[in-house]
């Protein structure tokens, strides 16, 4: 048999639910019950993973601390878990037992809360220990609290291990209906994106690899609205000076695309394509930002590669003579 204890509170010294859940695991070990014990404030990156670990087990403790009002963040994260990534199939045999200390009023409440949702996540529910706790001291050592405390474990193991049935509830039919809208994950998949849902350095990535989508098609966009592939054609052909022209060639490689601009020029011919041309005189790589300028007239080839905006290599006076042969002026 297999019971996980599941903690939400802050951890603190005096938290009377810490003591309850150290007396339950006592007397379940006592009763050769493995129990796993999970502190959620220690997992605050990690607890949409323990949607499996609860699906593993014959039964559950969900422990928590009333301190000012509702059940706390880190057991509300644990039970959206469960409803998004548990394999239902499992969770429907995993008995669930309540078990909720108050240092302000309303811990009959959140039993409530927790026997309805774990109901609606598909799972069965056990009895429930609550109570208000003013002075944890006097709680721990009135005898008769602590008998109590030692039954409600021992009733843990008689129900899970006999399988007790209930009678059928209202929320099992809200849960039917709800599930129906709701996506069915394989045990891998839910796996995979109870992990991914906790991973910092994936969601961080993701939102990177978005960013850079969203860049790309923007620029695509750009692209269309100034022609498409055209337009970096024309921006040549469109602005030749008309003379007689020493053989040169040259290779432009705009960085934001996949695609490099061959220009040859053979006196009065001069042919502007997409192409590569390893050979030639000059190559030049710049982006399109750089680009624009240059032909926007604000920016000369020479000045693009004086100041870095534009990087070259092969040999420069030939390079220079691309701001006469063009004039984007």
């Amino acid at each position: 048999m297999k019971v996980n204890i599941y903690y939400g509170g802050r951890g603190l010294v005096d938290d009377p639910t810490l003591y309850v859940i150290n007396k339950i695991q006592t007397v379940l070990e006592e009763l050769n019950v493995s129990v796993t014990r999970y502190n959620l404030y220690e997992m605050k990156n990690t607890i949409t993973t323990l949607s499996q670990t609860v699906a593993d087990a014959d039964g559950v403790v969900l422990a928590t601390t009333v301190e000012w009002i509702g059940m706390g963040g880190y057991m509300q994260t644990l039970l959206d878990s469960c409803w998004l990534y548990a394999d239902k199939s499992k969770v429907s045999s995993t008995y669930m037992f309540p078990v909720v200390m108050a240092r302000t009023y309303g811990e009959r409440e959140i039993v409530v809360a927790l026997n309805n949702s774990w109901e609606i996540i598909g799972g069965r529910t056990g009895n429930a220990l609550s109570a208000y706790v003013d002075d944890t001291t006097d709680f721990e050592f009135n005898s008769e609290y602590n008998e109590i405390i030692e039954r409600y474990a021992e009733n843990i193991y008689r129900t899970v291990s006999k399988k007790t049935s209930s009678l059928p509830s209202s929320s099992n039919t809200i849960k039917t209906n709800l599930i129906k809208d709701v996506v069915n994950y394989t045990p891998q998949e839910s796996e995979q994106l109870s992990k991914y849902a906790s991973d910092d350095t994936f969601v961080r990535t993701q939102k990177e690899d978005i960013e850079s989508l969203a860049s790309i098609y923007k620029e695509l966009l750009n692209d269309q609205e100034q022609g498409g592939d055209d337009y970096y054609i024309d921006a040549f052909r469109n602005n030749i000076v008309a003379s007689n022209r020493e053989r040169a060639s040259y290779m432009l490689m705009i960085s934001d695309k996949d695609k490099s601009i061959v220009i040859d020029v053979n006196g009065v011919n001069l042919s502007v394509e997409f192409g590569e041309n390893n050979n030639a005189d000059v190559i030049g790589k710049l982006s399109k930002e750089t680009f624009d300028q240059i032909v926007n007239g604000k920016m000369t080839f020479h000045r693009a590669f004086m100041t870095g905006d534009m990087t070259a290599k092969g040999n420069f006076r030939v390079l220079r003579m691309l701001d006469e042969i063009f004039n984007f002026g």
